[in-house]
């Protein structure tokens, strides 16, 4: 089998040319899912085995002058655990989707609703009152069909934080209040893995990376017993559209670093950002 796909890879490569006049030899998605059905295999499958021979899935050449094949294979490989599939969450999935993050498991137990409409990326007109964590698989599978995607339409909570997130390299923190926050920490470090968290309120966000040894959310928020009595700035700044990009933008930007094993820029570091006077601060937690 794995002889078939080689020599099936090898055939359909095509020469191509990098903007910058480089070339590449590339496989296409028809051929990705050609070679798939031929060999039985997971389309992803077929993707990572065309890169272990340099041979670039034509979805990722824009990838490949900041990735190399082996980064692009790793992220491939990777499965991450997106909690929340709103506004945050939402763009955060899908951007994963389109790098090329091969397994996206989603967890998120509400359905979508007119004020919505604003800021979260599935939220359409006709998708008012579905569950969300359903719809975003539903769409990630059309944009990216080598991406397998798990979704979990149910909140997640102390008693199946650990089995939900099971199986995962990294989770993302897309939610909107406290204790949620605190539980997925709890588990992520629990399973080992690192966290990487945001939140948006008004025009401004906030990003950070927790590892498991990390004290984490608690150097922000404080003790979780204490968290759990704060609001969310959301309640009283609303959610604008371009800050819940902005910072999603952002928080891709960390889950990728991490799974690239590239330094964290944001392990015990809280980034704020106000896009109402264009200011970044990276703030170190102690």
């Amino acid at each position: 089998m794995q002889e078939q796909l080689v020599r099936g890879i090898e055939k359909a490569a095509a020469s191509r040319t990098y903007p910058d006049g480089g070339h590449y030899k590339a496989l296409s998605a028809a051929d990705t899912q050609k070679l798939a059905r031929e060999c039985g295999l997971a389309p992803r499958e077929v993707d990572i085995a065309a890169l272990g021979r340099r041979i670039i899935p034509e979805r990722y050449a824009r990838n490949m002058r900041s990735f190399s094949a082996e980064d692009q294979k790793l992220l491939l490989e990777s499965r991450v655990t997106v909690v929340g599939t709103g506004g945050l969450g939402g763009t955060v999935a899908e951007t994963l989707a389109r790098i090329g993050v091969g397994s996206l498991n989603l967890i998120d137990g509400d359905c979508f609703e007119e004020s919505n409409l604003n800021r979260q990326l599935f939220s359409t007109e006709t998708s008012l009152g579905k569950p969300k964590a359903q719809t975003a698989a539903a769409r990630i599978a059309s944009v990216n069909a080598t991406t397998h995607v798990t979704c979990h339409c149910c909140n997640l909570e102390e008693d199946n934080a650990g089995e939900l997130i099971r199986g995962s390299d990294l989770t993302v923190d897309c939610l909107d209040n406290l204790p949620a926050r605190f539980t997925l920490q709890s588990a992520s470090q629990a399973a080992g893995i690192p966290m990487v968290s945001a939140a948006v309120g008004g025009q401004a966000g906030q990003v950070t990376a927790v590892f498991p040894q990390d004290p984490g959310l608690e150097l922000i928020y404080g003790p979780p017993h204490e968290a759990a009595d704060l609001k969310g700035a959301e309640r009283s700044l609303g959610n604008l559209p371009f800050a819940v990009t902005a910072i999603a933008a952002l928080e891709c930007s960390e889950v990728v670093k991490i799974i690239l094993k590239r330094d964290s820029a944001l392990r015990n570091r809280l980034l704020i950002v106000d896009l109402e006077d264009y200011t970044f601060e990276r703030l170190r937690l102690t």
